[in-house]
């Protein structure tokens, strides 16, 4: 089993003697060096790869935002590497599958290529299981459309979302969301450039927004059609579309035929 890798790392140095040390483990296949966080997003959204070796403290967007930032369909497993353990547990809480210091020891990098292998293998077992949810999900989906076609056009669509972050409310106006994911039991609602944390499952969520703007990609996430920039087809058949904001998000194959014809819709 090989592994699809990123390097993250605004030091060069850092970046080189780390990729010199993978070219030797032969279940490594290194497809990217990134020396920030959004070239780290945009290698991410092209590549999908299976595992990042992710710096935590860079400038700009950091290690974290990074991951706060990844496309729930698109999430590579992720290894932090730092010169600094205080972030130790905030790296497990975003379920890293490692964590490690600098300067790596070998045989500690060893357990983390072996713990993203065995991780993988589960992964694809787990996704097996996920394509016929999905299926079912998706044919569901028509019918409850269609039973709910009125109610959804009649209905009046909250201006804002109000989203409680350590204690103050934020309203965050709807028509300024770019997209959003979801995160376990969280949904990262994604608007000018800020990820706002929400505690609420995706369920609850799409019953403030309206159907005919927030376009489902992904059965993790939501775009609003307004804040789609361009689309890219390709060659794997599904679309990749660029957003305001500066994110790229994966329509899945099973979304791809909605966003075709709204797509197509856009040019009439």
């Amino acid at each position: 089993m090989t592994l699809r890798t990123i390097i993250v790392d605004d030091e060069s140095l850092a970046r080189r003697g780390l990729s010199l040390r993978l070219a030797k483990i032969p279940e490594v296949e290194l497809v990217a060096q990134c020396s920030n966080g959004q070239e780290a997003l945009d290698a991410v959204a092209e590549l999908q790869p299976d595992l990042l070796f992710l710096d935590i403290q860079m400038p700009g967007i950091d290690g974290f935002e990074v991951v706060r930032q990844l496309q729930g369909d698109s999430m590579p497993m992720v290894i932090f590497v730092t010169a600094f353990d205080q972030f130790a547990v905030d790296a497990f809480q975003v379920h890293a599958v490692d964590y490690l210091l600098k300067p790596i020891d070998d045989e500690r990098l060893a357990e983390s290529i072996k713990r993203a292998v065995e991780l993988k293998a589960t992964r694809e077992a787990v996704a097996e299981k996920e394509h016929l949810v999905n299926v079912v999900l998706e044919i569901t989906g028509r019918e409850a459309a269609t039973i709910d076609k009125t109610v959804v056009e009649t209905k009046k669509w909250p201006d804002k979302l109000s989203i409680k972050d350590a204690g103050e409310v934020q309203l965050v106006p709807i028509d300024t969301i770019d997209w959003v994911d979801a995160a376990r039991d969280y949904m990262c609602v994604h608007a000018e450039k800020t990820t706002h944390i929400m505690r609420i499952t995706m369920k609850e969520l799409e019953t403030l927004l309206d159907p005919q703007v927030f376009l489902r990609i992904h059965r993790s996430t939501l775009v609003n059609k307004n804040r789609i920039k361009s689309a890219q087809s390709l060659s794997n058949g599904v679309y990749l579309l660029s957003v305001e904001g500066g994110s790229k998000l994966k329509v899945s194959r099973s979304y791809r035929e909605r966003i075709a014809t709204f797509l197509t819709n856009s040019n009439h």
